[in-house]
């Protein structure tokens, strides 16, 4: 089963990382990222950028862009990995060995898959990702 690993982190742990030395924080993430791929659980993984990005909202008739990611800043969205586990706590077990300071959270989402749409079996849709996945190389 896939798993995705949301980093998030408060301003005070973005804060925090800009006054260490980056070269050890590069090293101790890459460490992580190749203990994951050398137990092969690791499908992808990016980090996002700083700067501010935007949100599309869906709350009027037309989509509204403003400026994200979000209104006040409580968190930001630093990057993510998508793990293949055999279990939840698997899953849980690489999170936690992630190298994140105080004030960082890693959220484990599963991510669905087909099984989660058998009872839309024969979906247009869902038979058009079959042949999209296998063009893209991500079945």
């Amino acid at each position: 089963m896939k798993h995705m690993l949301i980093m998030r982190a408060t301003q005070e742990a973005v804060d925090r990382y800009a006054e260490m030395d980056f070269e050890a924080v590069l090293n101790a993430m890459g460490a992580y990222n190749e203990s994951m791929m050398k137990a092969g659980v690791m499908v992808a993984g990016e980090g996002l950028s700083p700067e501010p990005g935007h949100v599309v909202e869906f709350s009027d008739d037309a989509p509204v862009v403003s400026d994200g990611p979000y209104g006040e800043v409580h968190e930001l969205f630093n990057g993510f990995w998508i793990i293949q586990t055999a279990t939840v706590d698997e899953a849980l077990e690489w999170a936690k060995r992630c190298p994140l300071g105080p004030g960082n959270k890693l959220e484990v989402r599963r991510v669905q898959e087909e099984a989660d749409f058998a009872d839309f079996e024969g979906n247009e849709y869902l038979e058009k990702e079959k042949e999209w996945r296998a063009e893209l190389g991500t079945e």
